[in-house]
């Protein structure tokens, strides 16, 4: 039975981590939003969200539907596909570190949302430009640096590396690690092209991530959306300041 995926149509988003873990695997999944004319679609993911039926109904998207089973959170849902898809280590503590890393990595993406939502989710951009200006500043003087840091040493000090995180094998967290990378430079491409040698690691991560087989045809794809701005990457000149 294939793996059923809920997100938003149109942008990558959070739910682009999970999408890049089932790619790798060759896994068998539908994009529940992206079908046009499927049965399911947006309207069964907002449906499901607000059902009075299903005992463990998600906060918000992406979720992953195995059979009966739903799984929310991106974090989550890698924490529950990285052993089925081969892409967690085989050591059970190192899951744990993989975890670890992969909650890190939520908090990233969180931050890289408030750069242009400072104050509020309901507001559109232009509604808060300037609060996200210094918000921006702040990001890339403070923020990247802080997780880009933290990230290489952890990749550095890794026995099974150098271009792998967690183990000596490729997990969600190096996939998801290539994922911010790429919406960083997206994003704030003058701040990256700055601060990535300093980070020979993730860069030789980044590279070799994209260069595997089933990643590279995925990016080639029509299935690989291009970053835009409606998702939480995005690129506001205005915003992408020199560090």
């Amino acid at each position: 039975m294939a793996y059923e995926l809920y997100y938003w149509d149109g942008i990558q988003g959070r739910g682009e981590f999970v999408r890049l873990a089932l790619e790798e695997a060759g896994a068998e999944y539908i994009d529940v939003a992206r079908q046009s004319g499927h049965a399911m679609g947006t309207g069964a993911m907002l449906e499901l969200m607000k059902s009075k039926h299903e005992p463990h109904i998600p906060f918000a998207p992406p979720f992953l539907k195995d059979g009966d089973l739903i799984v929310s959170h991106v974090a989550n849902i890698l924490f529950y596909l990285g052993p089925k898809l081969g892409l967690a280590p085989p050591d059970e503590k190192l899951r744990y570190v993989a975890n670890g890393l992969q909650l890190t990595i939520t908090d990233l993406v969180a931050e890289v949302h408030d750069t242009h939502h400072p104050i509020a989710t309901s507001l559109y951009y232009a509604d808060q430009k300037d609060e996200a200006k210094a918000r921006s500043a702040a990001f890339i003087k403070e923020r990247i640096p802080k997780f880009l840091g933290y990230f290489e040493q952890v990749l550095q000090q890794n026995p099974g590396g150098p271009t792998h995180i967690v183990g000596d094998k490729l997990s969600h967290v190096d996939l998801s690690l290539f994922q911010v990378i790429e919406g960083l430079r997206y994003a704030f491409p003058k701040a990256m092209k700055t601060y990535m040698s300093n980070y020979p690691g993730l860069t030789a991560l980044r590279d070799t991530v994209g260069k595997r087989p089933n990643i590279a045809a995925y990016l080639r794809s029509d299935r690989r959306l291009a970053f835009n701005e409606d998702g939480i990457f995005r690129h506001y000149p205005e915003l992408d300041l020199a560090p």
